[in-house]
């Protein structure tokens, strides 16, 4: 059965209360009169294919939003996520860029289906028990930190590359301009799968951090529609817990030990060795004893080993501390000496790898890769027509000749 038009029109005025636009702007966007809008949204007026196209395209929804049918006990993954960040209706264009993120993972389940390819079933899930204490929550992130390394067969190694790793996973993964609080996003409904979101805004090392604290979520919280990771829950202990995961994950204990050897630190200031002697059935000691100061950390090696695996200088002094390769004291005199650390990256070229800002044209390159391959195979394969095609590159910012072009040239190999 056909979707009627009152449901169309609640969907128009629900996309664009989601997306922060009033009637005016609509109107404006399209080139028709405000109360030509207010008609559509009353159900007294019917929308035209190609309104509807460019409104999609203004709210950041797909024209199937607006026209399929949907099972009217599934809640949208909108909705759920504006009931979990209630102050998401005062930061429009974080809702714009939600909202077209949302979209397009929705158009790439809609052409995996049309491809015939199997429902993504994403990473297992690890079974653990909500933590009760701060220590449990250190402890599972960890275990299951390196449970994932292992699984991925990643040995010590740094990630290169995490959001394709992610991706790998099957989870749609992308950079979208949050609100200034919130660092990231773990989404997780029948309709767009898994997703991660992470603030675009904040720096490279930062946000590798979020997407490998998005990706315990999806590992441990798999249960909730909807995970936001702001200042405001920082203190909750599934938080904690995906934040020591993402220690672990990115800075693994052997490979810091690695790195720290390399540097000839870490090492015991004295040595004790004990040999048995064969001669007399006795043994014989050997002491050796490092240089003084030879073996203490400084903000040199702390700011190396934060490049080396992409984190933050801050995060690379507490994951030392937590591994006990300084104490207490030390760490707290290393991160007074924050500022020299990036002055000595700057030195040597490396802050930007850290600290360095990601373009619009990169925040969601991963994501769009992915949409924009399933829809040349789907055209290539002519699963969808060339009208959907240039529908899509509106969704994917790809110019419609330019993604025709591409398609075409697919199809006739």
């Amino acid at each position: 059965m056909a979707i009627d038009g009152n449901e169309i029109a609640r969907r128009l005025r629900q996309a664009r209360d989601e997306a922060g636009i009033n009637q005016q702007q609509a109107a404006d966007a399209i080139g028709v009169h405000r109360t030509a809008i207010t008609q559509m949204e009353a159900g007294n007026r019917a929308v035209s294919t190609l309104e509807l196209t460019r409104l999609a395209s203004l709210y950041g929804q797909t024209v199937t939003w607006f026209l399929s049918e949907k099972n009217p006990e599934e809640e949208d993954v909108i909705v759920a996520l504006h009931r979990a960040v209630p102050g998401l209706e005062n930061a429009p264009d974080s809702k714009r860029q939600i909202n077209r993120s949302v979209a397009l993972c929705r158009e790439g389940v809609s052409l995996e289906g049309v491809l015939g390819y199997p429902s993504r079933k994403g990473p297992p899930t690890y079974s653990e028990p909500l933590p009760s204490t701060p220590w449990d929550t250190i402890a599972q992130g960890q275990r299951v930190a390196e449970g994932e390394r292992r699984r991925l067969d990643l040995g010590v190694r740094p990630i290169t590359d995490l959001v394709n790793l992610i991706a790998e996973q099957g989870i749609w993964a992308c950079g979208a301009d949050l609100p200034d609080k919130m660092s990231g996003l773990f989404l997780h409904h029948a309709s767009i799968g898994l997703v991660v979101l992470v603030n675009n805004s904040h720096a490279r090392a930062r946000r590798r951090f979020s997407y490998a604290h998005e990706y315990a979520h999806a590992l441990l919280d798999r249960d909730r529609p909807v995970t936001v990771t702001s200042a405001d829950n920082a203190a909750e202990l599934i938080e904690k817990r995906a934040n020591a995961f993402a220690a672990a994950f990115l800075l693994p204990r052997e490979g810091v030990a690695e790195v720290l050897a390399a540097l000839d630190k870490g090492q015991p200031s004295r040595a004790d060795e004990t040999v048995f002697d064969a001669a007399t059935g006795g043994h014989f000691d050997a002491q050796s004893r490092q240089a003084p100061r030879s073996q203490r950390i400084t903000y040199q090696d702390a700011a190396t080993l934060a490049h080396r695996f992409g984190v933050s200088y801050q995060a690379a002094v507490y994951r030392l501390l937590s591994l006990r390769h300084v104490s207490r004291a030390e760490s707290d005199e290393l991160l007074k000496r924050e500022a020299v650390g990036k002055d000595f990256l700057e030195a040597l070229g490396m802050f930007e790898d850290l600290e360095g800002k990601e373009g619009k044209s990169l925040m969601d390159r991963e994501l769009r890769s992915q949409v924009t391959r399933l829809a040349i195979e789907a055209y290539r394969r002519e699963e969808i027509s060339r009208g959907r095609l240039l529908d899509l590159g509106k969704q994917l910012g790809i110019p419609g000749p330019k993604l025709v072009a591409l398609a075409e040239a697919a199809r006739s190999e």
